[in-house]
């Protein structure tokens, strides 16, 4: 379990009214059908069991929000969560540079203009809900409020609970006013909670017999573009289980809405696919697929039985390189694909790290910085060719890098 905070309700589509003079401003949310935004998280974690540091990492969240339908000051949205991680030890990258794909959720949720969430029990994003919620009344600068709101955690590897694990809390915040951010000045306001929380004995080997913690939250918002514009945040989460252990989650997050012009895959692929055959890149080609367009390595060499690349793919991924460069507002995924061999669980660790491998090696050539790239194993589940022939297998053999429409 990882306490991923950063991949949150706050970014869901809605505006601030601001009123002239003494009368302050009025935040209520405001949906409008077709809507789509991404929001881009960073956590930063300690993990502490019995009061030693056990694991400390980063986590990236990248979510996709899009407002399905809208109606009597209520908004119908569908978001996809997708969660990656790269481990430190004592501030040093134990795992390479790149983030390592984890996990993957869809969710679809009801908002209400002041914030309250109606949302199926099944889903398990987002984590923090009815957060914020706002009263329906002007706020002067310095005003608090206060609203009750709950956690939903996905402790299914970690203690075996089946279900999304809710924790209650009641949430104060507070009106600050217009604060900086990147040189402008933005409403903000914060958002401050407490836990203590004894939950009866859940369906688990080890379950949480209490739940203390604590966050602390400033979200800035953007009156005009009607929407929130970023946050940060201080947590702390301590579990006492009942096998006697203590584990602490102590960290911090930041979160920001991405803005990034649409994609025109299509025309990409033409340009990439063009400077493949100029720069005589073999065995590679570029295609539209549903996140952006993915440039197909296929039959990538690597030493015998490992993920270490030989110098002749070194070579083709230079080349590589020099494409990804003209499009520096994306971010990447590098995933590993092999053809039908071996057992699962060692067509997926192959894959994966044959993906690493690559993107270890554009990052060092300054592609892309590493909290944008992500790794990913796919192992044999998306083949291309036959793996009963030995040019389908050649082809599914292969390493993809896509270009993230972001």
């Amino acid at each position: 379990m990882h306490k991923v905070y950063a991949i949150i309700a706050l970014f869901l589509t809605g505006f601030c009214r601001p009123v002239p003079g003494a009368w302050g401003e009025q935040f209520a949310y405001k949906h409008t059908a077709g809507d789509k935004y991404r929001i881009l998280s960073t956590v930063h974690e300690d993990v502490y069991v019995d009061r030693r540091l056990a694991f400390r990492s980063e986590i990236l969240n990248r979510i996709a929000v899009e407002v399905l339908r809208a109606g009597n000051g209520s908004g119908f949205h569908r978001a996809l969560f997708q969660v990656a991680e790269r481990a430190l030890l004592s501030g040093r990258n134990a795992g390479g540079q790149s983030f390592q794909w984890a996990r993957e959720y869809e969710s679809e949720f009801e908002r209400d203009r002041l914030g309250h969430i109606t949302i199926d029990r099944r889903f398990y994003m987002p984590v923090v809900r009815n957060v914020p919620v706002f009263p329906d009344r002007d706020l002067k600068n310095g005003e608090t409020w206060s609203a009750e709101g709950h956690e939903m955690h996905d402790f299914r590897d970690s203690y075996g609970i089946a279900e999304p694990y809710r924790i209650p809390f009641n949430a104060n915040y507070t009106f600050l006013g217009n604060r900086e951010w990147k040189g402008k000045t933005y409403p903000a306001f914060s958002v401050s909670y407490r836990i203590f929380f004894e939950p009866e004995p859940a369906r688990g080997t080890v379950w949480p017999r209490r739940i203390m913690g604590a966050s602390d939250q400033i979200v800035f918002w953007d009156s005009v573009l009607g929407q929130e514009l970023s946050y940060t945040e201080e947590f702390r989460m301590i579990l006492e289980l009942s096998d006697g252990r203590t584990i602490e989650y102590r960290g911090t997050a930041e979160a920001e809405i991405v803005e990034a012009p649409k994609l025109d895959k299509e025309r990409v692929v033409e340009d990439i696919n063009r400077d493949i055959a100029r720069m005589g890149i073999d065995d590679a080609r570029a295609r539209v697929v549903d996140d952006g367009v993915a440039i197909s390595l296929e039959n990538v060499q690597f030493q015998a039985e490992s993920a270490a690349l030989l110098g002749t793919e070194q070579t083709k991924l230079d080349k590589i390189a020099e494409i990804l460069r003209r499009y520096p507002d994306r971010d990447i995924l590098v995933g590993g694909h092999t053809a039908m061999a071996g057992t699962e669980e060692g067509r997926a660790q192959l894959s994966r790290e044959r993906a690493a491998s690559v993107a270890e090696y554009l990052i060092g050539k300054k592609v892309r910085a590493p909290e944008r790239v992500v790794v990913r194993g796919y192992g044999a589940e998306q083949p291309l060719g036959d793996n009963g022939t030995e040019e389908g297998r050649r082809k599914n053999r292969r390493v993809e890098i896509t270009i993230l429409e972001n």
